[in-house]
């Protein structure tokens, strides 16, 4: 049996440089928006243990810790659909398809400018002129 170094499969893409400033960029946002969401989850927790134990005074976070769990489980839910579905699989793929398009698009109609920047619209056989009047 050979040793041979494994090398990277051709099919997955190159690693930049900047990837590890956004990993930790993104690890510190996770972090900011988070941490303070947590506190507040156990908050009413706790809240919610002193109402279940007897305590009157907690009676206000049953709502609260209904809409955090309600909205918790929905996003969740989403997440696994949108996994199972295959939304992650190529997430860069719409941008250079959306690109492609306009280029094909541009192909067919090379001297078409838009109405809204300042171009006129084609007239088709169809469509009356506007300086032609109706004589009765």
């Amino acid at each position: 049996m050979t040793n041979t170094p494994h090398t990277p499969d051709s099919s997955s893409p190159p690693r930049n440089k900047g990837s590890r400033g956004v990993m930790i960029a993104t690890v510190i946002m996770g972090i900011v928006i988070l941490l303070p969401s947590m506190v507040g989850f156990v908050n009413k927790l706790m809240e919610f243990r002193n109402v279940a134990q007897g305590d009157a005074d907690g009676v206000f976070a049953l709502t609260p810790l209904a809409n955090y769990t309600l909205a918790s489980l929905g996003f969740f839910c989403l997440l696994i659909w949108a996994t199972a579905h295959g939304m992650f699989h190529n997430i860069e793929g719409p941008k250079y398809t959306m690109l492609d398009r306009e280029d094909d698009l541009d192909a067919n109609e090379p001297n078409y400018v838009p109405k809204w920047a300042g171009g006129k619209t084609k007239k088709t056989k169809s469509q009356p002129s506007e300086l032609s009047v109706k004589d009765d």
